[in-house]
């Protein structure tokens, strides 16, 4: 039923390219890169001295008060904020809502782990009887959802999914789904992490996930480039209001773009590398096209997973290219993780931003620090300029570990209430 569409009407941003969706857009249709040095923890010992770190430009008492900041997780803020911003963005009056109609569901991958860290010294330290009263709530991931709750004031359905790098676009997913199955009228949905930590860090580090180019770290994020090594840990929250297109047009509020469809899969192949034939990518990208009622030949734009990593790059390809066959060279395409490293259980929202933007300003983002071709990456990647294009219909992929695959597909919306034209 069009009624059940699900309109984009709020964006909420943080990251290391801006707080606000206009600063980050600005920024990333100029290809800025939001990489630097690794400031918050000591990384003498560590193998990796650099992230994508949230910016100065955030400034954390706007959206929560002192007293609340020394209580909660880096995550749990970035994810407050986001979430208020979202809501902001939207115009949404929500003392004139019915409350129990509007749910939440802001997930994160690792959580607490910044706090965990450091309860866990104190334990080591200082003995039981002085380990925060907050520490447990600090940590679980459901928290951030439900102190978006308590903070607006909003009664619907509301928890959080987590699955690993799948995890913010799988919550906008399931809230999606929510909405369309009449379960609520209005939804903030979205993902926010903090993993610039020294035992996140280590453990990646170990496994060989992350890039390694210490010597020249601007140009470590370089998805789908021959010379790629890894990807850039990143921090950061998006949030998006959704809404019934209903709802959105009866209370005249502004619509970026409709949620059309998703797909789910699993790889069902290993804890961490990606199948190389791309089998469970194919299966979610078809499944949400269905959802959408879209055929192939229409998608204009995707926001890649793109991570950076020598075989996720070359699996996303691969999956691409069997998906659409010769459609696959006829499509833009393009990583935001080259200018926003990679933000773990945010990413998904985050890009899934980038993508509703892509679709209401008909520009397609670039892959920054594309250089050298890799023949098993043969895509058009947007290499390190940003197009202006026609899009229609656009595609944003998210892949966790453990074989978690997510798609999400936007569609341009031309009625009552169409973003027009973005303000800077």
């Amino acid at each position: 039923m069009e009624g059940r569409a699900v309109a984009v009407t709020g964006l909420g941003f943080v990251s290391a390219l801006g707080t606000g969706w206009r600063s980050m857009w600005e920024a990333v249709k100029a290809g800025k890169n939001g990489i630097s040095k690794i400031t918050l923890i000591p990384t003498e010992d560590q193998a990796v001295h650099f992230a994508a770190s949230v910016g100065d430009d955030f400034h954390p008492e706007e959206f929560v008060n002192k007293k609340e900041l020394r209580r909660l997780d880096r995550h749990n803020v970035f994810g407050l904020a986001a979430a208020k911003m979202a809501v902001a963005d939207a115009a949404l009056n929500i003392s004139e809502e019915d409350t129990s109609r509007i749910g939440c569901l802001m997930s994160t991958g690792v959580g607490g782990i910044s706090s965990f860290e450091v309860q866990s010294a104190v334990l080591a330290a200082k003995g039981p009887s002085k380990v925060s009263p907050f520490f447990v709530c600090s940590i679980i991931p459901n928290m951030t959802a439900g102190l978006v709750a308590i903070d607006l004031g909003i009664h619907g359905f509301n928890y959080c999914v987590s699955s690993a790098c799948a995890t913010g676009s799988h919550s906008l997913a399931i809230a999606a789904d929510m909405i369309r199955a009449g379960r609520a009228d209005v939804a903030i949905a979205g993902g926010t992490e903090a993993p610039i930590t020294p035992i996140c860090l280590a453990g990646f580090s170990t496994m060989r996930a992350l890039s390694t180019n210490n010597d020249d770290f601007a140009h470590a994020s370089r998805p789908f480039d021959a010379k790629r090594d890894g990807f850039v840990i990143g921090e950061g929250a998006g949030a998006l209001v959704l809404e019934t297109l209903e709802h959105a047009v009866a209370r005249k509020a502004r619509i970026y773009a409709i949620l059309a469809g998703s797909g789910y899969s699993s790889d069902a192949y290993h804890i961490t590398a990606p199948d190389p034939n791309g089998h469970g990518v194919k299966l979610a990208i078809n499944s949400a096209l269905k959802d959408a009622g879209i055929g192939l030949d229409s998608i204009n734009y995707i926001n890649a997973h793109g991570t950076s990593t020598p075989t996720g790059d070359v699996a996303e390809t691969n999956a691409i290219k069997k998906v659409f066959g010769d459609h696959a060279y006829k499509m833009a395409i393009s990583s935001s993780k080259s200018m926003l490293g990679h933000s773990l259980g945010a990413a998904g929202a985050i890009e899934s931003i980038i993508t509703v933007l892509a679709v209401a300003s008909n520009i397609a983002p670039p892959t920054i620090n594309y250089e050298y071709p890799d023949p098993e990456c043969d895509l058009d990647y947007v290499p390190n300029v940003a197009r202006q294009m026609n899009i229609e219909v656009a595609l944003n992929n998210s892949f966790g570990f453990g074989g978690h695959n997510s798609v999400l597909v936007f569609k341009k919306y031309r009625g009552e209430g169409a973003v027009t034209e973005l303000e800077a």
